[in-house]
């Protein structure tokens, strides 16, 4: 074989390299939750999705409430993905499993909170929104877990509250008046298959600070 057409095999071989190379960061970029993403979280074993508004507990902390809620195309729904406080979290950066981030309710501002107050209908623990315009204190951090490098949009994962060690549930009570029908959610230190979360409508952020998906906003 020729040296010419030797170059041009290795040089074919590198420029199908680097496709593949590129069209696999297109995947990461296209296939993982990245900080700033506004998403609604689904819980896999009730069918409910992760929900705030401005109504109070009243009992336990009195702090605002969050349910689960059986409709998809509720605003109330919608959560922002942020990192912990005073530790950058670059908007367009994959979510790793293992790391802690805060999750902030878009309507109200107030991040996802626990604490070691008993929830009003299953006495596990309660969980609430808490803070103000995004700030609140370091029980609002929740830990990713889920089982490769980084939490894929596809996978169902956990949320754990660093502070407690408790895992974001649900197990199906419902509340009556003033938010009839919507579910509890609450903190249990066990992992189990109520507190098991998958990604569902949203606008996912690219490096490039772009949406890259825009289902209902």
């Amino acid at each position: 074989m020729e040296p010419s057409q030797v170059a041009r095999i290795l040089i074919n071989l590198l420029w199908l390299v680097f496709i593949f190379a590129k069209s696999e960061g297109r995947e990461l970029d296209t296939n993982v939750v990245t900080c700033g993403s506004l998403v609604k979280l689904l819980n896999t074993r009730h069918n409910v999705r992760l929900h705030s508004h401005d109504v109070k507990y009243g009992s336990g902390s009195g702090q605002q409430s969050v349910t689960g809620v059986d409709s998809a195309d509720d605003s109330n729904s919608y959560w922002r993905i942020r990192g912990k406080p005073n530790i950058l979290c670059q908007r367009g950066s994959p979510v790793q499993c293992g790391q802690q981030i805060r999750i902030t309710h878009m309507t109200t501002g107030r991040n996802l909170h626990s604490h070691h107050f008993s929830s009003p209908l299953s006495n596990n623990q309660e969980v609430s929104a808490f803070g103000e315009v995004g700030e609140g204190d370091d029980l609002d951090v929740w830990s990713v877990q889920c089982g490769g490098t980084y939490w894929d949009r596809d996978d169902s994962v956990r949320f754990k509250h660093v502070g407690t060690d408790a895992f974001l549930s649900v197990t199906g009570e419902q509340y009556g008046h003033p938010i009839r029908g919507q579910r509890e959610v609450h903190g249990m230190h066990s992992p189990n298959h109520h507190n098991y979360w998958k990604v569902m409508e949203g606008v996912f952020i690219q490096p490039s600070n772009e949406p890259l998906r825009h289902d209902e906003l």
